[in-house]
C-alpha cells in the first residue's frame, strides 16, 4: 500500500532512541522528510545520521527541552524553516517515575503532568497553526495504561489520561481543518527501558536475560514482546493519508494484552 507520505514533513518528538526513533524511521522508509529532537545533543545527531544513512531521508536534528515553551516553539519554527511546511506531528515523552500513591508528593504528579500532558499541548500549540495552512495529522504515543492502568505506574496512568481527554478534543475542534487527531498506546515493547529492566531483575533473581524477558511477556496473547518497529507501522499509517477517515482513537498495539471490550 502507497501511504502517501512521499515529500510530507514530519515532527517526531524525543526520537533519539526507542519509540521515537522506530517512528522517524518509519516515516523515513515512507519517503517523508523528518524532524526530530531530543534533549540529548549526541544521541539526537548519531540518530539523525543513522536514519540518513538507513534510509537516505532528508533528516533535521535539533536539541529541545519539551517542558519548555520557548524551546518548542524554536524546534517547530525551525522544521518549518528548514523543509517550508509541516504536515504531521508526532509527540513522545518517556515516562515518569514508577511507584504508588503514598510514594509521591504533589510536587510529582505537577512533574508528571509537565512531562506528558503539557509537552503534548505545548507541541500541538506550536504546530497546528502550520498544520492548519494544509491539513495534516497529530498522532500521540501513550500507554497501555490510558485503556488498563499498571500497577505500580500511578503517575503515568494519571499523567497519560489526561493526554487522551486532550486529543479526544482535540480532533473534534480540529476536524473542519483536515487535521486528525489520534492516540496509539504501546504495551510491552522491546526497547532499550524494558531489556535494561528484564536485564536488573535477571541478575536479582539469577535467570537469564532471555528467560527473564520471557517472564515479561507472560499475558500476553501473542506469546512475545513486541518490536518496535511494529508500533512504528500503527503510528505511521495513523499519521498517513491512508488513514484519511480515522481520527478521535485510541489505538492500543500489545499483543492483545488488553482484555476490555471498547
Amino acid at each position: 500500500m502507497d501511504l502517501g507520505l512521499q515529500g510530507k514533513v514530519a515532527l517526531v518528538a524525543a526520537a533519539s532512541k526507542g519509540l521515537g526513533y522506530a517512528v522517524a524511521r518509519g516515516f523515513a522508509r515512507e519517503g517523508a522528510r523528518v524532524s526530530i529532537f531530543s534533549r540529548d545533543a549526541g544521541r539526537i545527531e548519531e540518530a539523525a545520521e543513522r536514519l540518513r544513512q538507513e534510509t537516505g531521508a532528508e533528516v533535521l536534528a535539533q536539541v529541545a527541552d519539551a517542558r519548555d515553551s520557548a524551546q518548542v516553539q524554536r524546534v517547530v519554527d525551525e522544521t518549518v524553516r528548514r523543509f517550508g511546511r509541516l504536515d504531521i506531528l508526532v509527540t513522545n515523552a518517556g515516562g515518569p517515575p514508577g511507584g504508588g500513591f503514598e510514594d509521591f508528593d504533589e510536587q510529582a504528579y505537577l512533574d508528571a503532568i509537565q512531562l506528558n500532558l503539557m509537552s503534548t499541548i505545548r507541541l500541538c500549540r506550536a504546530a497546528v497553526p502550520y498544520l492548519k495552512q494544509q491539513g495534516g495529522s497529530i498522532v500521540t504515543i501513550t500507554s497501555i495504561s490510558v485503556k488498563q492502568p499498571i500497577s505500580g505506574l500511578i503517575l503515568s496512568n494519571t499523567a497519560r489520561l489526561g493526554v487522551v481527554g486532550f486529543a479526544k478534543t482535540l480532533a473534534d475542534e480540529l476536524a473542519p481543518y483536515n487535521i486528525r487527531v489520534n492516540n496509539v498506546g504501546p504495551g510491552s515493547t522491546r526497547t532499550d527501558r524494558i531489556v535494561d529492566l528484564a536485564r536488573q531483575r535477571a541478575e536479582r533473581q539469577g535467570i537469564t536475560l532471555e528467560e527473564a524477558l520471557k517472564d515479561s511477556a507472560s499475558g500476553i496473547p501473542l506469546g512475545r514482546l513486541g518490536e518496535p518497529e511494529e508500533f512504528a507501522n500503527v503510528v505511521v499509517f495513523l499519521a498517513s493519508p491512508a488513514a484519511s477517515y480515522v481520527t478521535g482513537q485510541t489505538i492500543l498495539v500489545d499483543g492483545g494484552l488488553y482484555r476490555g471490550s471498547l
